[in-house]
């Protein structure tokens, strides 16, 4: 099929996995300062083999660090350091079985790609002081219960009690949505102090500073104006992106820890981008070892304690069965003479053991997934609808044929302004496979509600199993098992 290349991320950088536009600064920007005589303070992530070691606080500041957080569920530390020689001397440390500069996750920030002069808003969608719901407009939902079958069966909870619970690993949540605020558990934020002025270090601030995590949640548990998969899951909230900013491993990986730790029944993270085992910089080789090693360990952590891990599978329409391609990838969007990308490269956290990998169908064929999304036989689980720009744009990739009303309507910050797709307050209208994961974590939630003896490798089956065979028979490299459905899953 045809597909389109697209910049959202970099080895190491990962972008919120809705097809927005790309503020994302290159490679050789984001690591030039790891080598030479650069003294500015980085940050590192180690992993040790085992547990943290007894006074590891000390070891690291013997060889010139600091340590800024301690993962101990998975031996792992977020360490910053000025001195040109810490990892040399980190060398001398016992059991430590990778480190390496801490890779950021850039966020793909929406507001960057207002793209006047490409497509035209909808306009035609009412505010929603002036409607009781937005159904008629759920296409993706109605698609994905049975034009809402599946609320008969079983929505997650009942008079006020969540049967099931929901963690978000996104940008944060508009706790107060009036479609989110039954439905909200509390949460985290994993964001310092001091990454920009707005942030204070305050665990209990939630507040979503750019629109994603609120989208998400909606499609997930919604329950107003429009309604989730699951409109009576209970969802938790794990901030780990701030206005504008990246996010490092050590904070998604603690997010995913947190959530575990707080019992949640299914993880959502609509995240995904690009681990590189090795690449050089102006002629020194680097890996990003250490960050897939904590990435593996803690989904296992997640599984371990019974939490099913469902994952976007990412936006740059790429086979991530093909290696060499989404290596070539890299070196054409983010090399350069000085940045060579040459190692296996993994698609993280998709293609991590133990996730849920969902690429994003689409409204109008059963042949062909959206233009953006990833694929691959073996890498993709399921299919879920994320929207997209119609098939006119899908045939033509003529930006002026995009038409908004194909992508997918979800809650929206009620302080930000619209987003460009729409003049709608409130709620917006978003594609991406960051849009296509919430719909299986809300299926997967309302498994859980209705069968809470399911562990995660059974709620998989059973989502893989009643999913609806689009494309070639049987397992396929669009949509895997087939499109996720909420009905099938609840009743077969």
């Amino acid at each position: 099929m045809k597909r389109k290349w697209t910049t959202l991320v970099v080895s190491g950088i990962f972008a919120l996995s809705t097809l927005m536009g790309s503020g994302i600064s290159a490679m050789a920007a984001s690591k030039s300062s790891t080598g030479g005589t650069a003294v500015s303070a980085k940050t590192y992530v180690i992993a040790f083999s085992n547990q943290l070691p007894t006074g590891y606080a000390a070891m690291i500041q013997a060889a010139g660090g600091q340590v800024v957080r301690a993962i101990p569920e998975i031996g792992g530390l977020e360490v910053r350091s000025s001195s040109t020689e810490f990892m040399t001397k980190l060398q001398s440390v016992k059991d430590i079985a990778a480190a390496n500069v801490q890779m950021v996750h850039k966020l793909s920030d929406g507001t960057v790609d207002p793209s006047a002069a490409d497509g035209q808003p909808v306009t035609d969608i009412p505010q929603p002081e002036v409607t009781n719901n937005y159904w008629n407009y759920q296409g993706d939902i109605k698609k994905v219960t049975n034009n809402g079958a599946s609320f008969a069966i079983e929505t997650g909870g009942t008079g006020g009690t969540h049967k099931a619970v929901v963690g978000i690993i996104d940008s944060g949540i508009d706790a107060n949505h009036p479609d989110l605020k039954a439905n909200f558990l509390g949460g985290m934020n994993f964001v310092p102090a001091g990454t920009d002025t707005s942030e204070t270090g305050d665990p209990d601030d939630l507040l979503d500073r750019e629109g994603h995590g609120t989208h998400v949640a909606g499609s997930i548990a919604g329950n107003g104006k429009i309604r989730g998969v699951g409109p009576n899951l209970g969802i938790r909230s794990y901030r780990v992106f701030p206005g504008g900013q990246g996010a490092p491993t050590a904070w998604i990986v603690a997010a995913i820890i947190q959530a575990a730790n707080d019992k949640v029944d299914v993880i959502n993270m609509s995240i995904g981008g690009f681990d590189s085992q090795k690449y050089y910089i102006d002629g020194t080789k680097y890996s990003d070892v250490a960050d897939i090693l904590l990435w593996k360990r803690a989904i296992q952590y997640a599984v371990n304690h019974n939490v099913t891990v469902v994952t976007a599978a990412g936006n740059e329409g790429l086979n991530l069965r093909d290696n060499k391609a989404m290596t070539d990838y890299l070196n054409a969007t983010y090399g350069s003479p000085g940045v060579v990308f040459k190692g296996k490269t993994t698609e993280t956290p998709g293609q991590i053991n133990g996730v849920i990998n969902v690429s994003s169908s689409n409204k109008w064929s059963t042949n062909s997934i959206a233009f953006y999304s990833n694929y691959g036989l073996n890498q993709i689980d399921v299919a879920a609808p994320g929207g997209d720009n119609g098939p006119e744009y899908a045939a033509s990739l003529d930006l002026n044929q995009r038409d908004f009303h194909y992508r997918a309507l979800s809650t929206w910050p009620t302080y930000l302004p619209s987003y460009f797709t729409s003049n709608l307050h409130s709620y917006a209208l978003l594609h991406g496979t960051s849009m296509a994961a919430p719909k299986v974590a809300g299926i997967a939630g309302v498994i859980k509600a209705a069968h809470p003896e399911l562990n995660p490798a059974q709620v998989a089956a059973l989502i893989k199993k009643t999913a609806i065979d689009y494309g070639t028979t049987g397992n396929d490299v669009f949509y895997g098992a087939g499109e996720a459905n909420a009905y099938n899953a609840l009743v077969k």
